[in-house]
């Protein structure tokens, strides 16, 4: 019973002791830096928990498609919607002046793309367009935040699709929020099969492992070929002086096998975006060289 109690203390200090490490370094890289720094990291075997600024609700931005993905794949598990089905998109669906991949490949639109197509430009790609299809495919934005709720995530709100952003101005951004401390427990429970069935989550893991935005945030200064499900969120500067969102969150798979989720929210910071990318990426590297240790 000795011998339990002290491994016990001894891990307790060492946890302790890794925390303490952790913050001494995340700080010095926020010191001085123009913006609230929002950080979340949970470890999944271990339940090893770091949170700063955690519980601040910070704009999201592209960050929501993953909850959006989400709440349409429910309801493919219900068989309301499935991946194989088509939507004819419409030119006047594909707005200009706006992120999306998609438009610039099928500038006319007026065609058919499969539900999977729509997921993956969604999510991987983080078109805003297909974004704001797949927002109308799952019933709106009331529709996302009555399942968020009903799997009890806590501090998120979605009001606002990418063109209603765009149309409602700088201010509605910050209606579309969450908490890295909400997103890290988001994310977990995604990771469990608590979200979505088994083939629903393997596939939406997939895709986000497949991201192609964000090369300059969590997963810049990772070993080459680490897994990263990731999605990333950019608001652009407002004024060419503020950025109110530069984000990525997203699962980290471990050499070792194990797993951490990671959610790292620049939020109105008046740096430049390459210092916002590069406050994620150094913070990314702190977070990994402390889980391998």
């Amino acid at each position: 019973m000795k011998k339990i109690t002290f491994f016990l203390l001894l891990t307790s200090a060492f946890v302790s002791a890794q925390k303490s490490t952790l913050e001494q370094k995340i700080n010095s890289i926020t010191k001085g830096k123009q913006a609230t720094v929002g950080v979340s990291v949970l470890g999944f075997e271990n339940n090893f928990k770091y949170s700063q600024n955690g519980d601040k609700r910070l704009a999201m931005m592209s960050v929501f498609k993953f909850h959006i993905a989400c709440a349409a794949l429910d309801l493919v598990d219900q068989g309301k919607l499935s991946l194989d089905q088509k939507i004819f998109i419409k030119k006047s669906d594909l707005y200009e002046n706006t992120w999306s991949p998609y438009r610039v490949k099928h500038p006319e639109g007026n065609r058919e793309a499969t539900l999977n197509e729509i997921i993956d430009y969604t999510v991987a790609l983080s078109d805003n367009n297909l974004c704001d299809l797949l927002i109308g495919l799952t019933g709106g934005t009331q529709a996302i935040q009555k399942f968020m709720n009903s799997k009890g995530i806590k501090d998120f709100q979605i009001k606002y699709s990418e063109h209603g952003m765009a149309l409602n101005g700088w201010d509605s951004l910050y209606e579309n929020y969450t908490t890295t401390s909400s997103t890290v427990n988001l994310l977990k429970k995604f990771y469990d099969g608590k979200l979505l069935s088994k083939k629903s989550t393997d596939y939406l893991m997939q895709i986000m492992l497949g991201t192609k935005t964000g090369a300059n945030k969590i997963v810049e200064q990772l070993p080459k070929g680490t897994p990263a499900a990731h999605k990333t969120g950019s608001s652009g500067r407002k004024d060419d002086t503020l950025t109110i969102a530069e984000n990525d969150m997203g699962i980290i798979t471990l050499p070792s096998g194990k797993h951490y989720a990671i959610a790292i929210y620049v939020s109105n910071s008046k740096e430049s975006e390459t210092e916002n990318c590069k406050i994620i990426s150094d913070i990314s590297k702190v977070v990994w060289d402390n889980f391998n240790k």
